[in-house]
């Protein structure tokens, strides 16, 4: 296995991820801004964590032409993880561990998180978010470390042929270092984005996976930037078809009905969310980005029989294999 340092005892890792998320933000960035021309544009908000280490930058559009909220944060931060900290870790991160006296961990951490909601129905929501976590002793070597991340749909309104598109490009980035990944990471996508008390999935999935330190960090760290690659090729060439399509007030209704689904599982099953929140120094305006800014909640809401908003719900509880589609 490759060293996570250099011959000179820096960081080769942590470094090479945090130049790759601070380039693919600049990259997502310019991609969505091209759909805003003469409209919104991004601001970019810096934030720090003073004391506790590290900080991060918020990129953030809201009330554009196309899209009524985009948000793409990027943090890099480091310090030390509280015992408590590590042992709520612990139940999704076996491998976490201390060998301090206190019990403590020190601990790197960056990743590039975004979630954009356009205003038209008919256009999906799509999140990202790819990660890397690192603890070391107090000789400064590397103890456990471990990448995560990936992305998903959410549509409002059923496009099999933009399901397929998303699922397909995801599928080439992973195939291109393993052919098993994809139909691992679809399944744990599916699983992940479920809301529990619905029934129903998030959306229509796409690839998740979390603590994957089971190759090279050199490869992974590769095909993460596939990922990312594979998420342009795909989301904005969707963007493009669905973002001028005429919807009544009845779609963008249900629209607003969907994102409330989307805040559920945002609020109470996001792991990422939940980490976020009991980090100290965390940014709370950062962490919450990815809720809307509107969404509805109506009383014992079902579509009608037969309706492109019953398609939707048959498919959320019953997910599709959109490759072979």
């Amino acid at each position: 296995m490759a060293s996570l340092t250099n011959t000179d005892g820096s960081p080769l890792i942590r470094e090479r991820m945090e130049a790759l998320i601070r380039l693919k933000q600049k990259e997502i960035v310019a991609g969505l801004e091209t759909f805003e021309t003469g409209g919104e544009i991004f601001t970019f908000d810096s934030w720090s964590r003073g004391a506790e280490g590290g900080g991060g930058v918020s990129a953030v559009l809201q009330n554009g032409k196309t899209f009524e909220k985009a948000g793409v944060n990027i943090s890099v931060v480091h310090g030390n993880l509280p015992p408590k900290a590590i042992e709520r870790m612990r139940a999704d991160h076996a491998k976490l561990g201390s060998n301090s006296k206190d019990g403590s961990v020190n601990f790197f951490a960056c990743g590039l998180s975004m979630v954009i909601h356009p205003n038209n129905p008919h256009a999906p929501t799509t999140h990202l978010n790819y990660r890397y976590f690192e603890t070391w002793d107090e000789n400064n070597v590397p103890q456990t470390w471990w990448f995560g991340g990936g992305a998903d749909l959410t549509p409002h309104y059923l496009y099999p042929e933009d399901c397929k598109l998303f699922h397909q490009s995801h599928k080439d980035a992973l195939d291109k270092y393993d052919i098993h990944l994809y139909p691992k990471f679809k399944k744990w996508c599916d699983e992940y984005f479920f809301i529990k008390h619905r029934g129903e999935s998030r959306g229509i999935g796409g690839i998740f996976f979390d603590d994957y330190d089971n190759n090279d960090p050199e490869i992974i760290l590769k095909m993460v930037e596939s990922c990312f690659d594979a998420f342009l090729s795909s989301y904005l060439p969707i963007i493009e078809k669905r973002k001028d399509l005429p919807f009544t007030e009845d779609e963008k209704k249900w629209q607003l009905i969907r994102r409330g689904r989307y805040v559920e599982f945002n609020l109470v099953f996001d792991r990422g969310t939940q980490f976020g929140l009991q980090t100290p120094g965390s940014r709370i305006e950062s962490i919450l980005i990815s809720l809307p800014c509107h969404a509805s909640w109506y009383y014992d809401h079902h579509p009608e029989p037969g309706s492109r908003e019953e398609e939707l719900i048959e498919v959320l509880r019953n997910p599709v294999d959109w490759v072979s589609f």
